[in-house]
């Protein structure tokens, strides 16, 4: 399927690539990174996604140059899209009719795309797009290797997620050979949490809730409000439940203007959280999933627990 993939890169010119929306470290470390890929191969190319990139992300290589869109417009013979599993799930319009190549990584991945490069035995889509670049001839230069291995970090979260092996520190060493500052990477993802995320922080652990190796937490919009948050500000909450040592699965619910709940779950590797995640129409990693639920809180938290508590039979 790689060879497949670069011979429709090969045969076309103009490419755009997206992701997800709310778009995380490997959606956005794998686009830019293949984008730049596909300059290098003397295409056009042009990332365009729903969201804006991410506070923590935006000190990346060619990350200044995403634009920011509801549709895609343009004379594109082809899009890519990576770490997807569905035109719908990247919230843009003008997909439909265009050249589709999915390069994805997810076991919930489906081949929605003309062309479906799914491997779930990668650790991550950065892993894929690598391949790609060294099946193309493509050298890696350190700002690709800086995109690739943020991406790698931050979807393995920080090398600690089940599935990280020998395969995936072969990479990072590959990665940091070719010039990308682990150290540096970490810092800028890590280390650079706005006073906002922290407000929020302690909002939501005021709500932890223990049942056993369960635990779970909320935002409401109102604390969102109160704490000038953005969305982007939630992203690593749910690490922080996780990270009591007697604890297996943690669940975030974070309300939206809507009413409904956006949730993430994680896990430890007892539990794989991605099925669940899947029986509520979302979907992700064995340790690292997310959907969405209706409200209100005290309904998403029942019908969450229902389907957590089996894996772990409380005595």
């Amino acid at each position: 399927m790689l060879r497949e993939v670069l011979e429709h890169i090969q045969r076309r010119d103009r490419f755009v690539l997206t992701s997800h929306a709310r778009p995380d470290g490997d959606a956005i470390g794998s686009a830019l990174a293949c984008a730049e890929l596909l300059r290098r191969l003397g295409k056009h190319a042009d990332v365009v996604l729903h969201d804006p990139v991410p506070r923590i992300y935006q000190l990346l290589p060619f990350a200044d140059r995403v634009l920011q869109a509801d549709r895609v417009n343009g004379l594109y013979e082809a899009a890519i899209i990576l770490e997807c599993d569905s035109i719908q799930r990247t919230r843009l319009e003008g997909l439909e009719n265009r050249f589709l190549i999915s390069i994805d990584h997810h076991l919930s991945g489906r081949p929605f795309a003309h062309v479906n490069w799914i491997d779930p035995s990668a650790t991550a889509t950065a892993e894929l797009v690598y391949r790609l670049a060294r099946e193309a001839g493509i050298a890696i230069s350190p700002e690709i290797a800086t995109c690739l291995y943020t991406a790698l970090m931050t979807d393995t979260g920080s090398f600690m997620f089940r599935g990280t092996n020998e395969n995936t520190f072969a990479l990072a060493r590959e990665l940091v050979l070719a010039g990308a500052d682990p150290a540096q990477c970490a810092r800028n993802i890590y280390f650079a949490h706005s006073t906002a995320k922290m407000r929020l922080l302690g909002a939501a652990l005021s709500n932890l809730h223990r049942e056993g190796p369960l635990a779970w937490i909320w935002i409401t919009r109102e604390q969102m409000e109160r704490s000038q948050a953005k969305e982007e500000d939630c992203e690593g909450l749910v690490n922080y439940a996780l990270s009591i040592g007697d604890v297996e699965v943690a669940v975030f619910f974070r309300e939206m203007s809507d009413g409904r709940y956006r949730v993430s779950l994680r896990s430890k590797g007892k539990l794989n959280v991605a099925e669940i995640a899947e029986g509520f129409g979302g979907g992700g990693h064995q340790c690292a999933s997310g959907c969405s639920m209706d409200g209100p809180l005290a309904f998403a938290v029942a019908r969450m627990l229902e389907k957590v508590r089996p894996g772990f039979p409380l005595e």
